[in-house]
């Protein structure tokens, strides 16, 4: 009797424990930033500012926090060609926007593009920008990873990838580069010299990486596996428990002290980890645009605010606020 009694409380135990991670916190704030859905939206690293671009509106810079529209950006190119990726700088000063085929960067201060470069030898898949608007870093369908200094004119491809380059990231400084394809590797490297400082083995493509904005860790995910790395010694520091035979994220972000790290999922799920232990703390699921079949919504960022909440945008054209447990 002794003995299934402590059974039924170590299943409840672990029953309370999983379901933990499902536990949803109050929402504090929601925004609507376009009335259709958006192929791409990104936040500033504050969680403060957004830009959202829909066919029908193009881009618009959003001020969050007095819930106001900045400015309105326009498109991108003469042709209004579909936006399909927007990177803030980590600064917040400078973001970058692009369609298949060109990429143009913004100074946010002044609401102003500071130019319009176009690619002719890939379609653009990912892309990044430095803290002073001047390094660019893009992932391409033919395989390279491509670092610009928009200012000088000086381009490195970097050509360790076999395949298409999926996903990268960019130190603030512009100084080094994450690339991940789907040759099943993802290489951390100097911008300066192209030189690879260490490779990440995956056992399927890789969709997404990070970088700390210290310089300690490295993120990097496929569609079974995702890792933590330190990138001083390139060793693995913990592996995400996501407790599911398939899970891809759609984007990623450390916070500002390295303990943590945000996801987002193209089925609509939000999930802060802890680095240390790849441990999931908390979930939430973002609201889904209601004329949409069936109900999800991409989760094209999230961040950590200073508040001590989170802040997520979707392609329902929808941002969410949730506070920390």
């Amino acid at each position: 009797m002794k003995k299934t009694i402590l059974n039924v409380a170590s299943v409840l135990c672990v029953i309370f424990v999983l379901a933990g991670c499902f536990f949803k916190t109050q929402q504090l704030n929601q925004w609507q930033l376009a009335d259709d859905t958006t192929s791409s939206l990104a936040l500033s690293r504050d969680g403060r500012f957004s830009i959202a671009y829909s066919k029908q509106d193009h881009l618009i810079l959003w001020d969050l926090l007095q819930n106001k529209q900045l400015a309105h950006l326009g498109a991108q190119d003469p042709s209004s060609s579909e936006v399909t990726r927007i990177r803030f700088s980590d600064n917040g000063q400078y973001a970058i926007t692009a369609t298949q085929m060109n990429f143009a960067v913004w100074e946010l201060a002044w609401s102003q593009s500071l130019g319009l470069w176009s690619i002719s030898d890939g379609t653009i898949r990912d892309l990044d920008v430095a803290n002073n608007g001047e390094h660019v870093l893009l992932g391409l369908t033919n395989g390279k990873a491509i670092y610009v200094n928009v200012a000088t004119g000086r381009r490195l491809e970097f050509l360790a990838h076999r395949e298409k380059v999926n996903t990268v990231a960019l130190s603030s400084n512009g100084r080094y580069a994450l690339s991940g394809g789907n040759d099943y590797f993802a290489y951390l490297w100097d911008t300066q010299t192209g030189q690879a400082l260490f490779q990440f083995e995956h056992q399927a493509r890789v969709n997404r990486v990070a970088l700390d904005r210290d310089g300690r860790w490295a993120f990097t995910s496929d569609a079974n596996d995702a890792f933590i790395w330190d990138i001083k010694t390139g060793e693995k520091v913990s592996t995400l428990s996501t407790f599911l035979r398939q899970q891809v994220f759609s984007t990623a972000r450390f916070s500002d002290d390295g303990q943590q790290l945000i996801t987002g999922t193209p089925a609509g799920k939000v999930a802060v980890w802890d680095v240390a232990s790849g441990k999931k703390r908390q979930g939430w699921s973002v609201e889904p645009n209601k004329e949409s079949r069936p109900a999800i919504a991409v989760v094209y960022d999230a961040t950590f605010t200073p508040n001590n909440s989170i802040v997520a945008g979707s392609s329902a054209g929808i941002v969410q606020e949730w506070e920390m447990p």
